[in-house]
């Protein structure tokens, strides 16, 4: 018997069709047969029964497993050899000629029926020759399993097709045994009892077949859940982004911006007092310095805002190529402090995605960082190197010459590495960081 349900597929074709999502494939109808939970029954049948044998093919929803196509074929086999033993035999007389007539279209029509699938242009006819053959079949040699032909045919119909089209196969078939068996003169109980066989088989395939349909739309229904329910936790993980960039803009951008406000009015203090020493410009550069970083990291800050709330104001600022980013902050770093910094590009420069881009970035803003903190005054060098399979920035500083630990040394909560590695691992890099030969070196390597 059929397990697909082709009179499904104009509504699930025209309406609704679900995405491509591992382990949910609803019903597409006379083309595609069962799907989801009802292909996954006879998948797991399947896999029970049939042992697996070279290279593992997969199944269409709604394909027959090996078992079933096996008994079908057992069966017509057991048609084709006891018939012929039975009166009429095939050949003898016009009886015997109707019966060689009959089981050679039955068998034809069965073999196509098992070997047509899902193709329905010939899985009908094919039920309808085998339902008139097969009710002419069994009303003449109604003494052999020649009645399986007509019990198969009207079950299949009944699970496969709609209602109309197998009740006319039904009543095809019915109306075929009972002249050929009322014109052979078969037993009333016969004629009866075959005939409450093939509608009861009947009523058995629309009860499958409507078990079918309900287990399709328990799978569309399923699916239009789950998409419900990716788009509820969609929009809760933007609510909390807006939320997270309200307290961000809140906390920090907030104390940036007064801690760029009493830097201004420090600045102006310092600049008025009547005496202006060497060391008092020192200090006004130093307000100005930091000044400026406040100013930037409240722009930072504001980007990274933008980002969390998703927000596209349709103005785009220029972006600049990794190689620049880098030549720019080893710049800063180089006019903020006495140390010396050299920086250079290894390779030919490519452009880097903007994921990696700020991973670099931020790698070497960190490594300059720490350098200024672990080892002020001492060289530091910055390279960048885009090799053929993937990018890599380095930061070398020589470790502080007397061992002694610089002012800075314990600011910060000590977590920037442990950061760095974070980012890395996202990108698809590795970040290597440690003291050798006297040198604190931090790498960070990318794909390509």
């Amino acid at each position: 018997m059929e397990a697909s349900a082709p009179g499904s597929a104009g509504k699930v074709e025209a309406g609704w069709r679900p995405g491509h999502q591992p382990g949910v494939h609803p019903a597409a109808g006379a083309g595609a047969g069962l799907a989801g939970y009802v292909g996954g029954v006879f998948r797991s049948l399947a896999t029970r029964v049939v042992p697996k044998i070279g290279r593992e093919v997969p199944a269409r929803p709604g394909d027959v497993p090996r078992v079933v196509e096996s008994v079908r074929f057992l069966v017509l086999v057991l048609v084709l050899v006891t018939v012929p033993l039975s009166t009429p035999q095939p050949g003898s007389g016009f009886r015997g000629s109707l019966v060689a007539v009959t089981l050679a279209l039955s068998a034809i029509a069965w073999l196509v029926w098992m070997l047509a699938g899902h193709m329905d242009r010939v899985v009908v006819p094919a039920l309808v020759v085998m339902g008139a053959a097969g009710g002419v079949l069994a009303g003449i040699s109604w003494r052999s399993p020649a009645v399986a032909v007509g019990c198969v045919v009207t079950a299949s119909a009944g699970a496969r097709l709609e209602t109309e089209a197998s009740l006319a196969i039904l009543a095809e078939t019915v109306a075929a045994f009972l002249i050929a068996g009322i014109a052979t003169g078969a037993p009333a109980g016969t004629l009866a009892g075959y005939s409450a066989a093939f509608i009861g088989l009947w009523a058995f395939g629309l009860t499958r077949r409507a078990y079918v349909l309900r287990a399709e739309q328990a799978e569309e229904a399923l699916e239009q859940a789950r998409r419900a329910h990716n788009a509820e936790t969609h929009a809760a993980a933007l609510a909390e982004r807006a939320r997270i960039a309200r307290e961000i803009h809140d906390v920090l951008a907030h104390s940036l911006g007064a801690v760029s406000v009493n830097l201004q009015a420090a600045e102006g203090l310092l600049s008025s007092l009547p005496e202006q020493g060497p060391e008092l410009t020192k200090a006004i550069e130093c307000v100005e310095r930091a000044g400026a970083f406040t100013r930037e990291g409240l722009a930072e800050a504001r980007r990274a805002i933008l980002a969390l709330r998703d927000t596209d104001t349709g103005e785009s600022a220029p972006v600049r190529s990794l190689a620049e980013q880098l030549r720019a902050l080893t710049d800063e770093y180089r006019a903020d402090g006495d140390a010396a910094v050299d920086y250079k590009v290894t390779g030919d420069p490519r452009p880097v995605s903007a994921e990696a881009g700020l991973t670099a970035f931020r790698t070497a803003q960190e490594a300059l960082t720490n350098a200024r903190k672990h080892a002020p005054g001492q060289p530091v060098s910055v390279t960048l190197r885009f090799g053929p399979a993937e990018t890599a920035v380095r930061v070398v500083n020589p470790l502080s010459p007397d061992g002694t630990a610089g002012p800075l040394t314990h600011t910060g909560a000590g977590y920037g590495l442990t950061g760095l590695r974070e980012r890395a691992a996202l990108s698809g890099g590795t970040l290597i960081a440690g003291p050798a030969d006297g040198q604190w070196t931090v790498c960070l390597t990318m794909p390509a």
